[in-house]
């Protein structure tokens, strides 16, 4: 017994009848398929051609900041690398003449010198039996000179006119 309302009585399913396929209309478009067409060609307005060429610019424009920064900042790496290298070397060169400044006093110490000649050179102090005396006559070997001696003062504090009146005054002599 079919019932009318759509409310199942069983604890089974009900089946479904399967639906039947629909039918196209004919009114309805097939899909076609479009082969390549030639584009269009699109104007592009000359305002348009400067905004771009503005947009080329201005990106170059940084592009080359940046590189020019960039490239300064690798130059002043260097020049700083190369300070920090020769203050390196400055301060081992200080240090080694220090040391050299220590061995020349160390050198010099009368104490090391007298020690050295006797060990090394096998020197001994004089005794008086080393000491010889030398007499020498007391004649004077410097001549005198033949010709009077003339020193010239150059007085820079005299005027000009003072010195050609002396030289006028000198001529006549």
């Amino acid at each position: 017994m079919p019932r009318a309302s759509g409310y199942q009585y069983e604890t089974s399913p009900r089946k479904l009848e399967p639906e039947a396929p629909k039918k196209r209309n004919k009114k309805s478009k097939k899909i076609r398929v479009v082969e390549d067409l030639p584009r269009q060609k699109v104007e592009v307005s000359k305002e348009q051609k400067r905004k771009e060429r503005k947009i080329v610019l201005v990106v170059l424009g940084i592009f080359v900041v940046l590189l020019t920064i960039s490239y300064r900042n690798s130059q002043i790496n260097e020049e700083f690398s190369q300070v920090q290298t020769l203050k390196k070397e400055l301060s081992s060169l200080q240090k080694e003449n220090e040391q050299l400044k220590v061995s020349i006093e160390n050198a010099l110490n009368w104490n090391n010198i007298e020690k050295v000649a006797k060990e090394k050179l096998g020197m001994q102090k004089l005794t008086n039996k080393q000491t010889v005396y030398v007499t020498l006559p007391k004649k004077d070997y410097v001549e005198p000179a033949s010709e009077p001696v003339v020193v010239k003062d150059d007085n820079s504090n005299e005027n000009w006119f003072q010195k050609i009146v002396d030289r006028i005054f000198n001529w006549q002599k």
